[in-house]
């Protein structure tokens, strides 16, 4: 009786920890879906021009991740699983780790080239097109099936990124010209059919793998992916002489040279918030909630460029936002129908955590 109760508070302790977690976790998740963008332009709007530079500081704060996965090797979630190995990934996986991490690194790259020449609110909007290529390049890849939900989430957000390049340049910034906002566009939009490459390559790297996937496990790819796609930009950064021009980018910076150094580190923890919350979110609840807090940031993100930077926000905007929108709620409201289904039908199917890029 005695032992039954004992039992019955570790796991209450344990779901109350969790709620926590879950609750940090979504918070720094949050700050990273808004803040890395946001910071990231700030950086190009008053005098940088690194693009390498700015794609390098998207992973090179992954030595972050040490924290939650020491803890994690030392404080074991259950009292009965045995302590994990200092090391879980294998050498499969490890390869397979790093060549996402390489891809992750050109994302990165598009990524950053999308940023320097378009303001948040656009790119925050064509970047969500991300969503209907994952839908793609699952069905291509895991055979995961399409629904009408999810053939109607590729529909609308396909006709919003049509909605903004039929505007195109209606909120050009001043000074840039019609084919620098073009090359942004497409370079973001290239960066989305990437990112929606990478998360499905994940899970079928995951499906392949003979490890069981852990918290550690997760954390230690991740670790992995964020060292390769940061040696990736280093070395783009080597080629493009951006280490030898720093100095003299900060001070000649708008805001001041002290200043410029406080973007390049805000910007780097921004997006390390992105990636710990991701992970941690996927580990207490699951992709798809990680997911819902990401869709759900995207007007706020849109919000604060409009505020912050004053840019435009024109009526092709507005719909390609609610286009988007409707296209989130129809995409995730199907993958919870179908999971409720599995369920129901005694065929529960575990979630594999997918491969995240700040890029979402």
């Amino acid at each position: 009786m005695l032992e039954k109760e004992e039992e019955e508070k570790r796991k209450q302790k344990k779901r109350s920890m969790k709620r926590v977690l879950l609750l940090l976790n979504s918070v720094l998740l949050a700050l990273g879906t808004s803040g890395g963008p946001l910071v990231m332009r700030l950086y190009f709007i008053h005098g940088g021009n690194r693009i390498w530079l700015s794609s390098f500081l998207e992973t090179a704060a992954f030595p972050l991740i040490l924290i939650p996965l020491t803890i994690s090797h030392f404080h074991p979630t259950s009292h009965h699983s045995p302590k994990p190995n200092l090391v879980s990934i294998k050498l499969p996986l490890f390869l397979a780790s790093a060549v996402i991490g390489i891809l992750t690194g050109l994302d990165d790259y598009l990524y950053a080239c999308g940023i320097a020449r378009l303001p948040v609110s656009t790119s925050s909007l064509i970047q969500a097109s991300h969503l209907a290529f994952t839908a793609i390049f699952a069905f291509l890849l895991v055979r995961h099936r399409f629904t009408v939900y999810s053939v109607n989430a590729v529909v609308l957000l396909t006709i919003a990124a049509v909605v903004l390049a039929l505007r195109s340049g209606g909120d050009r910034p001043p000074g840039e010209s019609t084919r620098q906002y073009v090359i942004g566009f497409v370079m973001i939009l290239a960066a989305a059919a990437l990112y929606g490459l990478v998360l499905p390559l994940m899970e079928l790297v995951y499906k392949r793998s003979k490890q069981r996937v852990t918290y550690s496990l997760v954390m230690e790819i991740q670790l992995v992916m964020c060292f390769f796609a940061t040696l990736f930009c280093t070395l783009g950064m080597l080629i493009n002489n951006d280490f030898k021009v720093i100095s003299r980018e900060a001070k000649e910076y708008e805001l001041g040279e002290s200043k410029y150094y406080v973007v390049l580190v805000g910007s780097a923890i921004m997006w390390q918030f992105f990636f710990l919350g991701a992970i941690g979110v996927i580990f207490c609840s699951s992709s798809l909630f990680s997911g819902i807090i990401i869709a759900a940031f995207l007007p706020v993100t849109e919000v604060l460029g409009v505020i912050v930077y004053k840019e435009n926000f024109e009526a092709e905007k507005g719909v390609a936002l609610v286009l988007s929108l409707w296209g989130f709620v129809s995409y995730f409201y199907g993958e919870i129908k179908q999971d409720r289904e599995k369920n129901k039908n005694g065929c529960p199917e575990t979630e594999l955590p997918q491969s995240l890029s700040p890029n979402a």
